[in-house]
This record gives structure tokens, sequence and C-alpha cells, in this order.
């Protein structure tokens, strides 16, 4: 019985694919002694929040989300999609 449920669970899993979201923002350095004082556009699975975390911290960076949507498929060892493969995920509107 084991066989048939994990020879099923395999069949099964190879028709399931993964996705991941992918953010789009500007980055500013809020340290005065950086010679390089103009905003950066970063592409990172990273949210706004643990970008800052990893980069050190809120007190040192501005970061001003842009956009960010959905990559689908198979993700492991693949560039971070473009806009246009992905899905935008806008708010939408209720009326």
């Amino acid at each position: 019985m084991k066989i048939i449920v994990l020879i099923i669970f395999t069949l099964l899993s190879k028709s399931i694919f993964a996705e991941y979201r992918v953010y789009q923002y500007y980055i500013h350095s809020k340290i005065q002694n950086i010679t390089n004082a103009s905003y950066e556009l970063v592409t990172s699975t990273l949210d706004p929040k643990s970008y800052a975390a990893y980069h050190g911290g809120a007190e040192s960076l501005e970061i001003n989300l842009l956009r960010s949507w959905m990559c689908v498929g198979n993700t492991s060892k693949r560039e971070v999609c473009s806009i246009s493969d992905g899905r935008d995920l806008e708010e939408k509107r209720v009326q």
C-alpha cells in the first residue's frame, strides 16, 4: 500500500509548479558620507523589509517599492523572471 501511495505521489508531483514573488524598488543610502547619493533600481526576491535588514537596516537605507509580480513554474537555478513573464500583483479595486 505504501508503494502505491508513493508511486501516485511521484507521478502527481511532476505536474505541480512552484511560484515566487519578485519585488522591484528604488533604494537610496541614508548615510551622508556615501559618494553615490542617487537612487538605484533593484529587482529581488527579497521583500523590502528583508532587503533592508540584510543590507544594513532601515536606518541606513531608504526603500521605495515600485512594483511586484509572481513568477510561476520551476524556480530552481533560474534568473528572476521579467515582469512580462510573470503575473502583475496590482490591487483589484472593488466598486
